[in-house]
């Protein structure tokens, strides 16, 4: 139902008078926006408002004023108007800009970012590119194209919030073992740098064990991480305890996961790599040991950044035991692995230096570990022998880095729910 503006009997001054003096009824009702507009330029077309005095004018104001409830610069405004002409209302029309990518895109970009654990923008570009041409996910055509700050901004958007869902340290001793050394690949593979990261510690009351006063702290599970310099080829195991009983299966087993020949392990100058077993077990592998030198703190940056962008996102910094070991090592060669080898991408940095020296690093390229090996010159002189790009190829084409994300994002958590259920012995 329409609501229109109605007064009655004020058609001159005298009864304008008596009105704003309170002495003569009036009858109104307030209508659309619209219709005021239309009532005001009626109102002063009425009392001819043009060729009014300035105290008849005061009147007509106070009036329509009453009326409306607008205030004086408003229904300044609306004067001004009237008197040259052009008093009427227009409906507003808010400029909007096309929407290129709709909500299902935005939910594809949150699947890839729960299934990665969120990536920085180049690498889920990567991935989103991957998606549709390598894998041929025709749904991913239009958020193929996205840029890296589009992503950006879309993960701040509504939809896609609605959508989403400690260490030990190592000790510097002096040690022959081993070469003080930078390793130096040349653009060749097989340089590995590998580190520990320990999963936390847990404090047991021993006023509740029947003891003496204080606390014991039970070690957790400890994770070993390696990575090749020129690919980023990432191979990651897991051990009960730092000893060199423990580690020399495991780090054959990291050897073996490689696809290309190990030339070299570079580590820092921690006991737990740097001993007479590990330099024996590569001496007789035919790897260079090398460790870190005095006072570069960036000799083993590489893997120390993995440990906290890999190992630390996924595992967390809670407390695992140690009893654990065999089973998140299982899920790292399993499953975990080959994710970040064939279905992870990575940034690589491009070197430039101004006129001073001073060098910069700059992140455009992102590929994947085996992306990255396969782009290496005469790469298959550097596999180890029975293994060929054909038998990669198949792993990486098995599932697209969506697929195989969700797969592993599922065995994690059902190792989580091991790890969670069962009980603990001290």
């Amino acid at each position: 139902m329409n609501i229109t503006m109605i007064d009655t009997n004020l058609n001159d001054f005298n009864a304008l008078g008596k009105f704003l003096n309170g002495n003569l009824p009036v009858k109104f009702s307030g209508g659309s926006k619209k219709q005021k507009y239309e009532w005001v330029k009626e109102v002063l077309v009425r009392f001819n408002f043009r060729k009014l005095r300035k105290g008849d004018r005061g009147e007509v104001r106070e009036y329509i004023q009453k009326i409306t409830g607008y205030s004086n610069a408003q229904l300044s405004r609306l004067i001004a108007k009237y008197l040259k002409g052009r008093l009427a209302f227009v409906e507003y029309e808010r400029h909007s800009f096309p929407t290129r990518y709709s909500p299902g895109d935005i939910v594809l970009l949150c699947k890839t970012d729960n299934v990665h654990q969120r990536l920085n923008g180049p690498a889920t570009q990567k991935i989103l590119i991957r998606e549709y041409q390598k894998y041929g996910k025709t749904e991913y055509e239009s958020i193929s194209h996205i840029s890296v700050a589009t992503i950006y901004r879309l993960r701040t958007t509504r939809i896609y919030l609605s959508k989403n869902l400690t260490f030990k340290n190592t000790q510097a001793v002096q040690r022959n073992i081993g070469e003080r050394a930078k390793p130096e690949p040349q653009g060749k593979p097989g340089y590995i740098r590998i580190d520990t990261v320990h999963q936390g510690d847990l404090a047991t009351d021993l006023v509740d064990k029947g003891q003496s006063g204080g606390q014991k702290y039970t070690k957790g599970v400890y994770h070993i991480n390696s990575v090749d310099e020129i690919t980023q080829w990432e191979i990651i195991a897991s051990v009960e305890q730092i000893s060199e009983s423990y580690l020399e299966p495991i780090l054959k087993l990291i050897i073996e996961q490689y696809p290309f020949i190990i030339i070299e392990f570079h580590a820092d100058n921690g006991s737990e790599y740097i001993n007479k077993t590990v330099a024996r077990l590569l001496n007789k592998l035919l790897i260079r040991l090398t460790k870190s030198r005095a006072r570069q703190t960036n000799d083993n940056a590489l893997v120390e950044s993995k440990n906290g962008s890999i190992i630390r996102k996924h595992m967390g910094y809670f407390y695992i035991h140690q009893k654990y070991a065999p089973e998140i090592n299982d899920f790292y060669l399993k499953v975990f692995n080959p994710y970040l080898n064939f279905h992870r991408p990575c940034g690589f940095a491009t070197i430039t230096t101004n006129s001073k020296g001073k060098q910069k690093k700059i992140y455009k390229t992102y590929l994947t570990p085996y992306e990255a090996l396969k782009n290496i010159p005469n790469a298959k002189k550097y596999l180890k022998p029975g293994i060929t790009f054909n038998q990669l190829d198949q792993i990486s084409m098995q599932q697209s880095d969506n697929e195989y994300a969700s797969i592993m994002d599922e065995e994690k958590t059902k190792l989580f729910d091991k790890i969670n259920l069962k009980p603990i012995d001290f």
